[in-house]
C-alpha cells in the first residue's frame, strides 16, 4: 500500500483530493494525514514516514518550496500540485520531477501513480530537487541545469553544456560541449519542450542546436549551420524564415559563402 500526506491550505481541495483517492485508489493508496500548511506537514511527514508527499505550491505564510529546507534528506517522493505559476511548473519540469493541475482530475492522478509505481531504482530525487531549488531561485532566467531522463534514471546537465539534439524515433542523442553524448528515451519533441526556447531552436526534424553555438549559418548550397565544434547540419526549408529571425533576435552574425 503506498502511503500518502496531502499539503494543502485549502480545506476543501484537501478533502476533493481525499475523496478521489478513496473512490478509485482505495486499494492501492493509503492517505494519512492532511495538513494546511507547511510547518504541519513536515510534522505529518516526520511522523508517518510517507511514500508520497502531494504538495501545494502556493500557500500562505511558507510556500511548498520550503518544506525541502527541514530536510537534509528525501525518503519520499514529491508530486506537487498547482493551480496556476507558469514559471513554476516550468521549474518543475526542468528538474524532472512530477507535477498535477488543480482542480486534480482521475485521469491526471492515474498518470501520476502509474509513473510513481513505475520508478527506476536509481533515482536521484535529492538532486533533482536541488536543481529545481537552483532553478527557482534564479528567476526569469535561464534554467542552470536539467534533467536528462535516460534508460537508466536521469542524468543532470548543465543546459549551457549541450551543443545540440539528434531525434532518432523514440530516443533522442544529445551532444555536449566536451564530445560526450547522452541517450535519451525520450523524443526530440519532448526534449524541445523541455528546454528553453530562447535558446533552442529546431532547425529541422532531426535537429535541436543550441543557438549559443551556430558559429555560421550559410545560406549557398543548401541551407546549413555550422556549429562551434565544426558540425554541420541541414536547415529545413520551412524552417529558414523562423531561424534567421531567432539568429537575429540573439544578435547571431549571419554568413554568405
Amino acid at each position: 500500500m503506498i502511503t500518502c500526506i496531502i499539503i494543502d491550505d485549502e480545506r476543501k481541495a484537501r478533502e476533493a483530493f481525499k475523496k478521489i483517492i478513496d473512490r478509485y485508489y482505495s486499494d492501492k493508496i493509503n492517505v494519512v494525514a492532511d495538513s494546511e500548511s507547511v510547518k504541519e506537514g513536515v510534522a505529518a511527514i516526520h511522523k508517518f514516514n510517507p511514500d508520497i508527499v502531494f504538495l501545494d505550491i502556493e500557500m500562505p505564510g511558507e510556500n511548498g518550496f520550503k518544506l525541502f529546507e527541514y530536510f537534509e534528506k528525501l525518503d519520499f517522493d514529491v508530486i506537487f500540485t498547482t493551480a496556476f505559476n507558469k514559471y513554476a511548473i516550468e521549474a518543475i519540469k526542468h528538474s524532472a520531477l512530477d507535477y498535477i493541475l488543480k482542480p486534480i482530475n482521475i485521469v491526471d492522478l492515474a498518470a501520476t501513480i502509474k509513473k510513481f509505481e513505475h520508478h527506476s531504482k536509481l533515482k536521484t530525487q535529492q538532486e533533482r530537487i536541488e536543481i529545481l531549488l537552483s532553478n527557482m531561485n534564479m528567476g526569469n532566467a535561464i534554467k542552470s541545469k536539467v534533467a536528462l531522463p535516460t534508460l537508466s534514471g536521469y542524468e543532470m546537465k548543465k543546459i549551457n553544456e549541450i551543443i545540440y539534439c539528434k531525434g532518432d524515433q523514440n530516443y533522442t542523442k544529445i551532444h555536449l560541449v566536451n564530445d560526450e553524448q547522452i541517450i535519451v528515451s525520450k523524443t526530440l519533441k519532448i526534449i524541445e519542450d523541455l528546454l528553453p526556447s530562447s535558446v533552442f531552436f529546431r532547425i529541422h526534424k532531426t535537429y535541436l542546436v543550441n543557438l549559443n553555438y551556430v558559429e555560421k549559418y550559410i545560406r549557398n548550397d543548401g541551407h546549413k549551420v555550422i556549429l562551434d565544434n565544426g558540425t554541420q547540419l541541414n536547415v529545413a526549408n520551412r524552417r529558414i524564415e523562423e531561424f534567421t529571425a531567432a539568429l537575429t533576435n540573439n544578435s547571431f552574425n549571419e554568413t554568405n559563402q
